[in-house]
């Protein structure tokens, strides 16, 4: 699995009976510390004031959690 493609989609079920406009797909995001088994060493890190900004130390731990409107 890709780490760089975290969104996934799924098509949830449609009842003859659901009294609100069905939503067709859904989506969800994965966080990226899902792909990671362990902390390799000599992860490059971002600067601290980077780091503050974006929540974590390592870029391969960022995820931006953009809402899908």
């Amino acid at each position: 699995m890709n780490p760089l493609n975290q969104v996934k989609a799924w098509h949830p079920y449609i009842g003859p009976c659901d009294p609100c406009p069905p939503i067709r797909i859904k989506t969800y995001v994965l966080p990226p510390n899902l792909f990671i088994q362990f902390q390799p060493m000599n992860l490059p890190q971002f600067s601290p004031r980077e780091a503050l900004r974006h929540g974590t130390l390592w870029p391969m731990l960022y995820s931006s959690y953009e809402p899908q409107c």
